[in-house]
């Protein structure tokens, strides 16, 4: 049996020296008694797994709400394909798998029901009261609103785990971050969730978009370089009758490709920087888990393909602003009648003044779960008992 001890003995002999090493952790805000079996990052993995917050996600909107279909990737399925490619390309770099499976679970616990467009309404309605973005609202949820041990609220997690939670920059994301030595870079691993965020979603939401019937094979002509990796795809598919296993095979190229590059450019960096430690990773002015800048452009003509042609489709532009409507209206009908809160959560409003404790509520929410509120609240022949 490998014990906690040779567990962190074997990371000393095993990972770069510029890795985040279990035994280097600044530590938790409650100490607890080592259970002598887990590292501290893999008791976190663990936690995360087991929070409530985790197991909404599978019914929480990707980009495509849940109604329209079970093929669909989930904010669940999502975070799982991270996780898998941020495993996959710590264990390249000889970096913390275990720190790096961690943060990329907890990524997007703070996320709203239906997506972006849920954050949206949620930021505008709380721009006088605090603000709101999903990686503080994360942040928020392990540190505060999971409700799991009698000794302390949250899960307690460790210090790196809940920085990569709010430092969790993409090309979507840029959270203010005020805590957790704002001015120094976080750890490779953390960096490490930032690129395989970006690699998931580009493959899979041209999946989706596909399987939903919202763009064809052929409109991937506007993006050159994907569309050679189609192509690609066909010859080696000669006999294939349909199209899935021409798809499936330029998808999984393309994150093979982008995966290949993230490790080529990322030790390219490392030695042009001079990193030979976790201090000279935190003192870097710049991500050094990147990609090539061919392969950044490649994937910003991506984006804007996605954008244009996927995220504003008329179809997902119609479940976009009527998730807005949903969330806005629930949000202001708690505002006006806050009794009709659940009653733990106005006992939390003298503490965290009502706008936080309904962004709380409504964010922490599915989107069926909603959606079945919002009837109740609005629907004058259901519900009727409330």
């Amino acid at each position: 049996m490998l014990t906690q001890s040779d567990q962190e003995a074997l990371e000393e002999q095993t990972l770069a020296p510029y890795a985040m090493k279990s035994r280097m952790t600044r530590g938790r805000e409650h100490p607890i008694v080592a259970d002598g079996i887990r590292t501290d990052f893999q008791r976190d993995r663990d936690r995360i797994i087991h929070c409530a917050a985790f197991r909404k996600l599978e019914y929480k909107s990707q980009v495509y709400f849940i109604h329209e279909g079970d093929y669909y990737r989930t904010r669940l399925t999502h975070t799982l394909e991270v996780a898998q490619i941020g495993r996959s390309l710590a264990r390249n770099l000889r970096l913390n798998v275990d720190l790096a499976e961690a943060i990329a679970l907890a990524h997007d616990l703070g996320h709203t029901p239906f997506g972006h467009s849920g954050e949206r309404a949620l930021r505008r309605l709380m721009a006088d009261h605090g603000g709101f973005e999903h990686n503080a609202q994360g942040l928020r949820v392990v540190e505060r609103l999971e409700r799991r041990y009698p000794e302390f609220p949250g899960l307690n997690l460790t210090w790196e785990v809940r920085e990569g939670i709010i430092k969790h920059t993409t090309c979507y994301d840029h959270p203010a971050v005020n805590r957790f030595d704002p001015d120094l870079s976080p750890t490779l691993e953390s960096q490490i969730i930032e690129v395989a965020d970006e690699i998931a979603f580009n493959s899979h939401d041209i999946d989706d978009a596909l399987a939903m019937g919202l763009i064809e094979a052929e409109d991937l002509r506007e993006v050159p370089w994907l569309w050679e990796l189609w192509e690609r795809a066909r010859a080696a598919c000669p006999d294939a009758r349909g199209s899935d296993s021409i798809k499936y095979r330029a998808l999984g190229q393309l994150i093979e490709m982008q995966m290949l590059d993230v490790l080529k450019a990322t030790e390219a960096n490392l030695e042009q920087a001079g990193i030979r430690s976790i201090e000279d990773v935190r003192a870097a002015r710049r991500r050094l888990v990147t990609f090539s800048p061919g392969v950044a452009a490649n994937s910003a003509v991506l984006r804007d393909f996605l954008m244009r042609r996927v995220y504003r489709h008329p179809r997902v532009v119609r479940m976009i602003t009527k998730a807005e409507e949903f969330v806005e209206r629930l949000f202001n009908l708690y505002c006006r009648v806050p009794e009709q809160l659940p009653l733990d959560c106005q006992a939390q409003i003298e503490t965290d003044g009502v706008h936080r404790v309904i962004a709380d509520y409504i964010s922490g929410m599915t989107d069926r779960f909603l959606l079945e509120d919002f009837a109740r609240a609005f629907e004058p022949t259901l519900y009727l008992r409330g």
